[in-house]
């Protein structure tokens, strides 16, 4: 199976809520709107920073559905499947295959540990093997899911057992490891998406040309600016850029990551909500600390 990969900067979209914590589907297509005029190349839903894993499976089925006919094809929307029940897993496949996703990408389970490279290629088998016809990307986060093994073997064995795959969602900082996991997708013709926003020059510098990242709904000007700047090694203005996205990042870290993305989404004119528990949320005097400081760094005008 030949494979055409979404390229440039993807966002990794929240899921908007109501205060309640119930999906606020009608909140989806200003998202995607917002997301577009910003300059986004694709959409990464029901993620970690979507709160796939928080949400139903009726739910995730219908966010995903609602951010492919909001894009109209406008922007490739890749789905995120990962369940800790594979069955489920295979369902939403199938589910994001009927409504005409872009790809799939699913992390491994997480509650019970995959050991082995064997055993991981044997649980995306059949979660990749439900969607067949829709390119298949293994998101790789350990920090989330516990997960190390080695990659560039998984990259490497990944073809023979899984025909539609098509590569890899890298969140880790690992740069050397996605260097090599890079060097495989390409001969492949396959992509490897770099995942960690604070380090995104770095990976561009090694030849990303594909990033999926939680901070690129609340300032995709920015990431765009820099990659600008990097492809007319322009490198001091890119780096600038860079350093500038990781002051946000530590200050959205400094609260409830979520909640203080979501909030920051709100001040932009857009209605995320705040997260779903088990995620904490921020308080309305924390909010007000927030826009402060970010329209200091100059994220928000």
């Amino acid at each position: 199976m030949s494979h055409c990969s979404p390229t440039g900067l993807l966002a990794a979209a929240v899921t908007p809520m109501a205060e309640t914590g119930d999906v606020r589907l009608e909140a989806i297509a200003p998202l995607v709107e917002f997301l577009i005029e910003a300059g986004i190349d694709g959409l990464y839903v029901c993620g970690s920073t979507g709160e796939g894993m928080s949400l139903t499976t009726a739910e995730r089925q219908a966010v995903a559905a609602e951010f492919v006919a909001a894009s109209a094809g406008r922007i490739p929307v890749l789905v995120q499947v990962g369940h800790n029940s594979l069955r489920e897993a295979a369902e939403l496949a199938r589910h994001a295959q009927r409504i005409g996703a872009a790809g799939i990408s699913a992390t491994c389970p997480s509650y019970f540990k995959v050991d082995s490279i064997d055993g991981l290629l044997a649980c995306m088998q059949e979660i990749a093997s439900a969607a067949p016809q829709t390119p298949f990307y293994y998101y790789h986060i350990p920090a989330l899911t516990g997960n190390r093994l080695s990659m560039p073997e998984f990259m490497e064995r990944a073809p023979a057992a899984l025909p539609n795959f098509a590569g890899l969602k890298f969140t880790t900082q690992e740069l050397h490891e996605f260097e090599r996991c890079r060097r495989i997708a390409a001969r492949h013709q396959q992509q490897v998406y770099w995942g960690v926003d604070e380090m995104l020059l770095g990976a561009v510098a090694m030849g990303a040309n594909a990033a999926i990242g939680s901070t690129y709904n609340i300032a995709a000007p920015l990431y765009l600016r820099m990659l600008r700047s990097a492809a007319d090694n322009d490198w001091s203005q890119a780096a600038r850029c860079q350093s500038l996205a990781i002051d946000m990042i530590a200050l959205l870290m400094e609260y409830p990551f979520h909640a203080a993305l979501k909030a920051t989404l709100e001040m932009q004119g857009i209605e995320a909500g705040p997260p779903r528990r088990p995620l904490d949320t921020i308080s309305t005097a924390q909010k007000t600390q927030l826009q402060q400081r970010m329209r200091a760094l100059g994220i928000l005008d």
